[in-house]
């Protein structure tokens, strides 16, 4: 396994692990399952423990794919830019989520506040994972990237039956 595939391996469970979180954090509100409510902190912090190792291997996979055909540092660059401010966002998002574990563990009256607060950034690390992970896929695969369709026409005489 070479730096990039390992990369790849580990950048989807910092986007996929919030979903799940999300989804059983809204489940535990509406169950009034203290229970699920803390399995959805484990989740964040999982995802923003993951999210560390998935921004680090990307160093690494930069210099293992910058010289491969048709990737552009532009491209890159912006991945990079992206995966930051997801970065950040998810460590806030980890944070949080030891806050609610002890606040619930505790029975602390601020302990819902916590949950709601959690699922805006939940939300808003969504919409950052989102753009990190197009931006990511952008960089070897040229079909994604915004307007490619018509310079994929242009450049590659595209000829259409």
């Amino acid at each position: 396994m070479n730096e990039a595939h390992l990369h790849l391996a580990i950048n989807h469970f910092p986007i996929i692990l919030p979903i799940v979180g999300l989804i059983l954090l809204i489940a535990g509100g509406v169950l009034k399952s203290s229970i699920l409510k803390r399995t959805a902190y484990m989740f964040y912090i999982l995802a923003a423990l993951l999210t560390g190792a998935a921004y680090s291997s990307g160093e690494a996979a930069e210099h293992f794919i910058e010289d491969l055909p048709g990737v552009e540092e532009k491209y890159m660059e912006l991945h990079e830019e992206a995966a930051e401010t997801f970065s950040w966002i998810m460590y806030v998002l980890g944070g949080f989520s030891l806050v609610g574990i002890w606040a619930h563990l505790k029975r602390k009256t601020f302990g819902r506040w916590i949950s709601y607060l959690t699922i805006i950034l939940t939300i808003t690390a969504l919409y950052y994972a989102k753009q990190t992970g197009t931006t990511g896929g952008e960089i070897m695969h040229a079909e994604i990237r915004s307007g490619s369709s018509t310079h994929i026409m242009e450049n590659e005489n595209y000829e259409a039956n």
